[in-house]
């Protein structure tokens, strides 16, 4: 029988303790070297150390991009907001980094769906009906289909991270509610025809005014109406009553556009009428006033010498009638034929040569 002894030779009067032959292990068994388990703890040990440098050193980095801004969490507390560009940090889960995009306008749609598309090519979206967003109930009892879209921009990423568990689907929640008391308030055939400007301004208000209560970080560009129809049970209805508005709506602009030609013109046709009697009673008075001071003048050179001016009204009078007949004949007693005496209508020839 074999019996083992210790150092001192002497047998052990038991088993040995395992902690010792741990530390006999890491420690080194032999007094002549490094044992086999010494060399390989120190390896692990260096590849582990490597490991977190590498780690370390990886995770003292990040990157924001220019639609970003980056919220920074050390030890769970925000630290601040950092700005796009390379930033440090420290390592090790010690600061922890939320990016937020807040210079991109981000939308929530209701009522239907925008597939994902690759840049470049059309909007597709979704088949799936969304009637429990769209349908509403308007003013007058009317079942109407209204889809929009909400745009808006975060402006403060701790408000929006913090300020409320779910801030997106606040936003909807709030939309949802605004849009539906709206159209609540007003008839079917004002939302479907002249209401869409007045419903978007107003829904574009409230929800922000909403926000700003709950101090969101949210600022709400748009709020845009897409399709705006009734359901499909009454479509046919509701096109037969469009038709027949659209009718009488064209039947009202022709009409105005026929009281518009027609006023003028005959506003004009009355201007012109005046104007033209005025310039008749203006040239009457002045030829009027011209002939009587003409006729003034006249009487008062026959008082000075009126043979003379009996003589004169004489020749003018022949002068103005003469040339107003055709060929002047003199007749005289005794003579067969008539004689021509005078062609007034021929104008003189004018001299040629030395005669005159």
């Amino acid at each position: 029988m074999i019996q083992s002894v210790n150092s001192n030779g002497q047998s052990p009067s038991g088993p040995p303790d395992l902690s010792e032959l741990m530390k006999q292990f890491t420690s080194g068994g032999s007094r002549g070297g490094r044992s086999p388990g010494r060399r390989f703890g120190g390896a692990v040990i260096g590849i582990i150390a490597v490991l977190l440098l590498a780690w370390g050193t990886l995770t003292c980095f990040y990157t924001v991009q220019p639609e970003e801004r980056a919220v920074v969490k050390r030890f769970g507390s925000v630290k601040g907001i950092t700005d796009p560009g390379l930033h440090f940090r420290l390592p090790f889960g010690i600061d922890q980094i939320q990016l937020v995009a807040t210079e991109r306008v981000l939308k929530q749609e209701f009522g239907f769906r925008t597939q994902d598309t690759r840049q470049g090519e059309r909007s597709t979206y979704s088949a799936a009906q969304f009637e429990d967003e769209s349908l509403m109930l308007t003013g007058d009892l009317n079942m109407i289909d209204v889809e929009w879209v909400v745009q808006y921009r975060i402006n403060d990423p701790i408000k929006f991270l913090y300020q409320m568990r779910e801030p997106t689907r606040t936003l909807r929640d709030i939309s949802e509610s605004v849009m539906r008391r709206i159209v609540g308030n007003m008839l079917g055939s004002e939302v479907l025809t002249i209401g869409r400007v007045e419903i978007q301004q107003k829904a574009g208000e409230e929800i922000q005014e909403i926000l700003d209560q709950y101090d969101a970080g949210i600022r709400v560009s748009t709020v845009e109406m897409q399709d705006v129809v009734p359901p499909p049970a009454v479509q046919p209805a509701f096109n037969e009553v469009n038709e027949a508005r659209q009718e009488r709506e064209r039947m009202i602009n022709e009409a105005q556009k026929r009281v518009n030609q027609e006023i003028p013109n005959a506003e004009g046709a009355a201007l012109r009428t005046v104007a033209e009697a005025e310039g008749y009673a203006t040239e009457r008075v002045n030829r009027a006033d011209g002939e009587s001071i003409r006729f003034s003048a006249v009487l008062q050179e026959y008082q000075q010498a009126p043979t003379v001016t009996r003589s004169r009204l004489y020749l003018e009078t022949l002068n103005e009638v003469l040339p107003r007949l055709g060929q002047l004949l003199v007749v005289q007693d005794g003579q067969v034929g008539p004689l021509p005496l005078l062609d007034v209508n021929r104008q003189a020839t004018p001299a040629t040569g030395g005669d005159q």
